[in-house]
């Protein structure tokens, strides 16, 4: 933890007026909320309930798909990301759209937000922001403000964006919860609990990070603000449609993207494994220092040993801090669905040692933290406040170093408490 705070205090914009209450507070909601996901009854069975519900959703889509597809739906004849984790994401904008619709989301971010600003003294609307981080996406989530955006100095921007890329949207959990667990009831359990925990831990976490990397240094009016409200749907049936169309348009993105980064990954392989770590002998040394959990001279191993003294700072065991950090690198550099097919890839065929590492390394991926996430949150926020497009521009970079110290602090303080 003092690792990833030194970091943030290295990159700070003004280290003399980080707040260390503020930083206080923060963590110590972090740490509670963590403890009692792990070791309070009454919160585990809570959030267990929350996951099996998520599970059961998703067993709602593969009806939907068996009837689409007949037998092409089925998983007997082996997983398909297409057809069996992607398709997850239409059914869940539609009930987010459905949600927001009658109102259950704005309580629930409404409810967060006071808790936010009561423990940490931040204003209005950056409780707001990022208290609908855990619930929506990274250029949706600012709409929730985006009367108060034009207004808002760099400090309070900055939180909104370090807010988008250090969490997930829900729409697109289920789809992870499938990659990692695929049909194993007990795994899927699992996995929903700490993806929920780390989407909850997020809130807090990137309020630290983004005060700490960008100071308060104007009076804090921390009442209760007003949500925007989003385009108006006439009837559940017109929010359903919206939240379908947009679930489509979602998932064909990502399919894109997957398709796209994957590929690049083979070529960026084949250059450096089938040609250079071929021709000069590396590949076979590196199979041999690895125990043959590297294939050779990839982008996945040298991403890997780049990041894996800190893997090893933030307490991921030494025999799998090197896929840990392979798995951080490729979030960063491509995005976050590459890195999740990734570790599942690697949790099947069992190259892990501990679970904790595992468990570890969901919560380093949860987050929008990636270079093309920069583009994105940069026409998303750029067109909701004009005025500041230069100053968002600005920020653009440092925001996705402070969404993924995010996840990176909440992974330590997981593993922290796992031991």
């Amino acid at each position: 933890m003092a690792a990833v705070m030194a970091v943030a205090w290295l990159l700070s914009y003004n280290r003399k007026r980080i707040d260390w209450k503020l930083v206080g507070g923060g963590l110590l909601l972090q740490l509670i909320f963590a403890l009692g996901v792990l070791y309070v009854p009454l919160i585990d069975v809570f959030i267990g309930w929350i996951g099996k519900a998520f599970i059961r959703l998703m067993d709602f889509t593969h009806e939907g798909m068996a009837f689409l597809l007949g037998p092409y739906a089925s998983k007997a004849n082996g997983f398909s990301f297409l057809l069996h984790s992607l398709p997850i994401i239409i059914f869940f904008s539609a009930l987010v759209s459905l949600f927001y619709h009658w109102g259950i989301i704005q309580r629930l971010v409404g409810g967060i937000s006071w808790v936010l600003r009561r423990f940490m003294h931040i204003s209005g609307t950056e409780g707001l922001v990022a208290a609908g981080n855990v619930f929506m996406g990274m250029t949706e989530s600012p709409v929730l403000i985006k009367n108060y955006l034009p207004a808002m100095n760099r400090s309070g921007l900055f939180l909104v964006m370090v807010s988008g890329m250090g969490t997930i949207a829900g729409t697109v959990m289920g789809t992870y919860i499938g990659m990692l667990a695929g049909d194993d009831p007990e795994a899927r359990i699992l996995f929903a609990k700490h993806l929920l925990s780390a989407s909850l831990m997020a809130a807090p976490g990137a309020i630290v990070i983004a005060k700490m990397l960008c100071p308060q240094t104007e009076p804090v009016d921390d009442k209760a603000v007003q949500i925007e409200e989003n385009e108006k749907h006439a009837s559940v049936l017109h929010a359903l449609a919206a939240g379908t169309s947009t679930g489509v348009k979602l998932m064909v993105n990502i399919a894109a993207m997957l398709l796209v980064f994957i590929a690049l990954i083979a070529l960026a392989n084949y250059i450096t494994k089938d040609l250079i770590g071929h021709y000069t002998g590396l590949n076979d040394w590196i199979v041999d220092i690895t125990g043959g959990k590297s294939e050779g001279l990839t982008f996945q191993f040298m991403v890997g040993v780049i990041l894996s003294p800190f893997m090893w700072l933030i307490g991921i065991p030494y025999d799998d801090i090197m896929l840990t950090g392979s798995l951080l690198g490729q979030k960063t550099i491509l995005n976050e669905f590459v890195a999740y097919f990734q570790l599942q890839q690697w949790k099947d065929a069992g190259l892990f040692v501990y679970e904790k590492s595992m468990i570890m390394s969901t919560y380093i991926l949860c987050g929008f933290a990636n270079i093309a996430s920069v583009g994105m949150l940069l026409g998303g926020m750029g067109a909701l406040a004009p005025g500041k497009r230069e100053m968002i521009t600005r920020l653009g970079f440092p925001a996705m170093v402070g969404g993924a110290l995010v996840s990176i602090l909440s992974a330590t303080i997981i593993g922290m408490i796992i031991g």
